[in-house]
């Protein structure tokens, strides 16, 4: 189920309207139908920190954990009393003596926020992820959109959220390049409240089920387009400065909600001359007998972050 959120009820991310999130949450639980009251979220934008650093490699868990507590402030950019601080190892370096770990950090705040919000609506929050790990972690479900199946082939996966749009590059199965932009859906909701005067509401009904007048395709949605696909040009030229080796794509997979927009697959490959998808997230996936097709059809881009959440169940 998704639920609209009132304008204002979310800023930079966080949560600035318990009340009106709690009161959304709700609604999506009783249009789900849903008996399930352990639930995975995630947490995102300036008070969210990862970073990869070296750690011995003998060194066992409670050493290392310990280890990091000490040196937290060197990677964290507030009081460690502050934050919640979380590691995973994550392989091995070139270096046999030393492993790859994964910090994460959040500001405490941030995350009592929303555990807060779930608690009154009587959700338990089990698991706090980052919306970019849970991301990375739903890739793996667009693997057979992939050239063979993601092996030895390289595709950007490019979420468009409302205002922030993460681009990533996985080549042979694994995610080699990540990066954020300052960019989303909200700019055509926006756009849309300029030309025809519509409130934010309307805007976004009207592009979500349709009712725009007849120039939205001419003098209104273009230039969106155009702007995306400027947004996704500087994001690639980065990765193939950042990655020498790297001179070439093998496919685009466009998700969240602005991949809904009609024929955008065809006009980015005509701009960029890339293959382009539109995440199928679902594909090959069972679908339970009481979700409707058509509702399901528009949504499925959309969902890729909740996807990454869900599988957290299976950890």
């Amino acid at each position: 189920a998704i639920e609209p959120l009132p304008a204002g009820a979310m800023n930079e991310r966080q949560i600035a309207d318990s009340d009106a999130v709690g009161l959304a949450m709700a609604k999506a639980l009783k249009r789900m139908g849903s008996k399930t009251r352990k639930v995975s979220t995630a947490v995102a934008g300036s008070s969210v920190i990862t970073k990869v650093i070296q750690m011995p490699a003998d060194m066992r868990e409670l050493e290392m954990e310990e280890q990091i507590k000490l040196e937290a402030d060197q990677y964290v950019p507030y009081p460690i009393e502050e934050v919640n601080l979380d590691f995973q190892v994550i392989g091995s370096t070139p270096n046999a003596d030393t492993v790859d770990v994964l910090l994460a950090a959040c500001r405490t705040e941030t995350i009592d926020e929303r555990v807060l919000t779930l608690d009154q609506v009587g959700l338990e929050a089990t698991v706090v992820d980052t919306e970019s790990q849970a991301l990375e972690n739903a890739c793996v479900l667009l693997r057979p959109q992939m050239p063979n199946g993601g092996e030895k082939s390289t595709t950007a996966i490019i979420d468009i959220g409302a205002s922030n749009t993460v681009f990533m590059v996985m080549h042979d199965h694994k995610i080699i390049y990540r990066r954020e932009q300052s960019f989303g859906g909200k700019q055509l909701t926006e756009d849309i409240m300029r030309h025809y005067g519509m409130s934010e509401e309307e805007a976004n009904n009207a592009k979500k089920i349709g009712g725009l007048p007849e120039d939205y395709d001419t003098e209104v949605l273009p230039y969106f387009i155009d702007d995306l696909t400027q947004q996704i040009d500087r994001s690639l030229q980065l990765f193939f400065a950042n990655s020498p080796k790297f001179n070439e794509i093998d496919l685009i997979i466009l998700a969240g909600g602005s991949a809904n927009i009609p024929n955008i697959s065809d006009q980015v490959k005509e701009k960029l001359g890339v293959n382009v998808a539109i995440a199928n997230p679902f594909k090959g996936m069972d679908v339970a007998a009481k979700a409707r097709p058509k509702q399901l059809r528009q949504d499925e881009t959309a969902l890729l972050l909740a996807f990454g959440l869900a599988m957290r169940a299976f950890d």
